[in-house]
């Protein structure tokens, strides 16, 4: 029995067993632990954790792949499957208030969204591990100053910490994406810094990153004055891409704490 990849489901099935092991050695999964797996499509990974700690629930979009998947690992310990769409998950319900740990090998389309609104959720994540375009995870790690860094790096910063474990090649999957993929750790954490007011946080983000190549005062133009920087201690003259996490949070507080006065 095998099911095609869907190109309308973004699936690119993962074969390489070379890749499936280090994928398992970097999760490490253990059997008191509560696993989802976001993506199981054929199995490449849902079996062998299965076979190693005896339980393992998975959301899968694709209802063809049910039956399969059903199918493959019913010698091998309690697989309990949810066909459903990613996005619309209450993760918290799933895990019934346990600690919980996420893995999987999202399609590239709905990977910024999905990791949000599981950072969003009030489920108590432990860790996360997705396999996601290269380029994606090289965002989400990167550091101020870097070129890959820029709205999304911060507004993960202020959620999780980010790590960029693993690098795959497109001979790692079936079919073969035309880009490069990586494996991503996300560990939800409180950040460093306060933020006072979220919407606003990720308002001075958003506008300051519209326009990489223009100063901070063009780019924050009307929303942050001459006054505000000073008052920071902040170069208006600098671009978005050299700001800490903590910078942005320090204009956004300093921009809430001024409408409030």
């Amino acid at each position: 029995m095998s099911v095609p990849a869907r190109k309308r489901f973004g699936q690119n099935f993962l074969h390489d067993p070379a890749v499936i092991g280090r994928l398992l050695d970097i999760i490490n999964p253990q059997p008191d632990e509560f696993i989802i797996e976001i993506g199981p499509g054929r199995g490449a990974l849902t079996l062998p954790i299965l076979q190693r700690v005896g339980k393992l629930t998975a959301v899968e979009l694709d209802r063809d792949l049910i039956p399969l998947l059903e199918q493959r690992s019913k010698d091998l310990g309690t697989l309990t499957l949810h066909q459903a769409d990613a996005l619309k998950v209450d993760y918290a319900e799933l895990a019934e208030g346990k600690p919980l740990r996420l893995l999987g090998n999202l399609p590239y389309n709905i990977s910024t969204p999905l990791l949000f609104h599981l950072l969003a959720s009030n489920a108590n994540i432990v860790d996360m591990h997705f396999m996601l375009q290269k380029e994606v995870v090289q965002r989400l790690a990167a550091e101020p100053g870097t070129r890959s860094y820029g709205r999304l790096s911060v507004a993960v910063a202020a959620q999780a910490s980010a790590t960029n474990v693993l690098h795959v090649g497109p001979g790692a999957f079936q079919p073969a994406p035309k880009v490069d993929s990586a494996v991503v750790r996300l560990t939800p954490r409180a950040p460093s810094f306060a933020i006072n007011d979220r919407k606003l946080f990720g308002k001075v983000v958003t506008q300051a990153f519209s326009q990489r190549r223009k100063t901070l005062r063009n780019t924050l133009s009307g929303l942050v004055g001459d006054d505000d920087f000073n008052a920071l201690g902040i170069d208006s003259s600098l671009r978005a891409e050299v700001l800490s996490p903590a910078d942005f949070a320090a204009l956004a507080n300093h921009l809430a704490s001024n409408r409030q006065n």
